[in-house]
Formats: C-alpha cells, structure tokens, sequence
C-alpha cells in the first residue's frame, strides 16, 4: 500500500478515471451492436451519435486512433450495404 498522501491520491483518482473509461467504452459498444441490429433508416440516424462516441473515445486515449477509424469506416460502409 502506498505511503505518501500523492500516491494515495493518486490511486484513489486512478480507480476513479477507470470506472469512467470503462462505462464509456461499454456504452459505445452497446451503441455500435445497436446499430449494426437496425434497419437502413434507423442506422442512418444513428450513425453520427456513434461515429462521434468512437471519435471521443480516441480523444481521450480509451481506444487507439487507428481502431476508431476502422472502427467508423467498417460501420460506415455497413450502413451503406444496407
């Protein structure tokens, strides 16, 4: 166990910061199996909520920039096959 106040702290802000990259990578998942589960109309709708969910996700460092561009351009073109 850490000893310093810092590290106490810091263990203390890190398990919150982790819960909160957690719920908002769960939630964006949710989204993105919602929407490959709807129909042509609905999808379209929701593609830009999700595209910009994926897009904070890289933002914030919860996913690599490069899984969320594959990410967006595999749902983009799945809503366009539809």
């Amino acid at each position: 166990m850490a000893n310093h106040k810092s590290a106490l702290k810091r263990i203390r802000s890190n398990e919150t910061k982790r819960l909160r990259n957690r719920y908002q990578h769960k939630t964006t998942r949710n989204a993105i199996k919602k929407l490959r589960d709807a129909d042509k109309k609905e999808a379209e709708g929701m593609l830009p909520s999700v595209i910009s969910m994926v897009d904070k996700l890289a933002k914030k460092n919860i996913i690599h920039d490069n899984k969320a561009a594959n990410l967006k351009s595999q749902l983009t073109k799945h809503v366009a096959a539809l």
